[in-house]
């Protein structure tokens, strides 16, 4: 077995505990590149997304970038809009391999404003 990066061995140990903790709950899952920032709402029992949004729409709406602070909280405003459409108000968090500060923090903040809770 090939040896895992450190952020592959945090990504399976945030997930993990995730899973514990869940109680059929779906999962809000973040992914942050250089350029953009992606989340989810995913229902692992069904194994479909609920609802997504990222930064790649703002740029066509001439944002120039998809990756900062403000940009990041967008997208979690955007998610929780969506997740009360879809009946969603209580999901778990999963933060992948990142950690949680600057853009990560800044969705998951927005999206606790827009209505979610975890």
């Amino acid at each position: 077995m090939a040896k895992l990066s450190l952020f592959d061995r945090r990504r399976r140990r945030v997930r993990t505990a995730l899973k514990a903790r869940a109680g059929g709950r779906p999962r809000l899952s973040v992914h942050r590149s250089g350029r953009h920032i992606y989340a989810q709402i995913i229902d692992d029992a069904a194994g479909r997304t609920i609802a997504a949004a990222s930064t790649l729409k703002t740029k066509a709406e001439g944002v120039s970038s998809g990756a900062n602070v403000a940009s990041a909280a967008r997208v979690g405003q955007e998610l929780a809009e969506k997740a009360k459409a879809a009946g969603i108000t209580a999901v778990v968090f999963d933060r992948g391999g990142f950690l949680f500060h600057g853009r990560v923090k800044a969705l998951a903040d927005a999206a606790r404003e827009g209505g979610l809770e975890f």
